[in-house]
């Protein structure tokens, strides 16, 4: 696989492991597992990041619960079928696992960096409050043809500049993965309570 193909896809975070390792799957022999990562935020609350890693890089036998993390690789998707319709599921690939000492809450990391294209139109909004969010979607390309699809929300100044963007543009974002909980309403009588991930963007820019 090129680095190049990496290089326009860039994940960084560090935080403490709180799942066990469940098995999700496993391509040529090599079995890849999925576990919970929480990293904090300077507000005090913590994301909770879903993480793809390989059997060949950590020892999914034993629970790390509890042990701290740095982990380097991509933020990928894929379409999960489900209830008649495609849901998109979103992780991060991992490429380094490696541990660490406890990090002190201000060292501690969440970055990632997207250089891809605006793939649906993008919806702008203001909250109550006038606050102004623009949510877009980015399709980055993987190697073998593939895509990953990627949510990412913009704020105030962010948003006014990435809600005249159309679809194709080339754009490239920097910010943090985030966790968002909502309740999905199944049917009149039932509701279920989701995590959506997206992307936070703290700086985005237009390539021509």
């Amino acid at each position: 696989m090129s680095d190049k193909m990496f290089e326009n896809n860039q994940v960084t975070i560090m935080g403490e492991i709180v799942s066990d390792f469940v098995f999700s799957h496993e391509v040529y022999g090599e079995g890849f597992y999925m576990v919970d990562v929480s990293v904090s935020r300077l507000s005090n609350f913590a994301d909770c990041i879903p993480v793809m890693v390989s059997e060949r890089l950590v020892n999914v036998k034993e629970s790390a619960i509890g042990h701290f993390v740095y982990i380097t690789g991509q933020f990928r998707s894929f379409n999960r079928h489900e209830e008649h319709k495609n849901r998109l599921v979103l992780s991060v690939f991992a490429r380094e696992f490696e541990p660490v000492d406890e990090p002190e809450e201000e060292n501690a990391q969440n970055q990632i960096f997207l250089d891809g294209f605006i793939c649906k139109e993008a919806v702008y909004r203001k909250t109550p409050l006038g606050r102004e969010i623009a949510d877009l979607l980015v399709a980055v390309n993987r190697s073998y043809g593939k895509s990953d699809y990627i949510p990412c929300i913009c704020w105030g100044r962010n948003a006014r500049f990435a809600s005249g963007f159309t679809v194709g543009s080339h754009v490239q974002i920097w910010g943090r993965i985030q966790s968002r909980e909502y309740v999905k309403k199944i049917s009149e009588t039932e509701a279920q309570k989701r995590t959506a991930y997206e992307v936070s963007v703290s700086k985005i820019e237009y390539l021509e």
